[in-house]
């Protein structure tokens, strides 16, 4: 497990020197394990026509679904303006990843030191909304 996170977290940060963010600077990288063990990263890509733009969740979510992935096992997010602060997923973004996810899925994210910080998705979105 302890690999799959990291390997999550590491694909994650590297998606994230490819961000588009000249309006926030706040650069964000994410990858998804799907259930057959494949990582699929995405970055986030704003937009002058704001809210249009795309949350590094998002992004790689939609890789997954692209690949053909259908469940995320567990999902990395990392993110700052110049170097890695705590970040968890924004609330639109919790709610995409419950979709694919159940309440025990991992969200590997970091501190404030770059050290990883683990969730479940119940802890980040309790009692969530879905049609399953």
């Amino acid at each position: 497990m302890k690999n799959d996170d990291e390997a999550l977290l590491e694909a994650a940060k590297t998606v994230r020197a490819y961000a588009h963010a000249p309006y926030s600077h706040f650069y964000v990288g994410s990858a998804v394990l799907d259930e057959k063990g494949r990582i699929h990263s995405g970055c986030n890509v704003e937009n002058a026509a704001y809210p249009e733009g795309i949350c590094a969740e998002t992004a790689a979510i939609a890789a997954m679904v692209a690949a053909g992935g259908t469940r995320i096992v567990a999902i990395a997010a990392v993110g700052g303006r110049q170097t890695l602060e705590a970040c968890t997923p924004c609330g639109g973004c919790r709610q995409r990843i419950a979709e694919f996810a159940d309440a025990n899925t991992r969200v590997v994210l970091v501190d404030d030191k770059g050290r990883p910080k683990r969730y479940t998705m119940d802890q980040l979105l309790p009692a969530s909304f879905r049609l399953k």
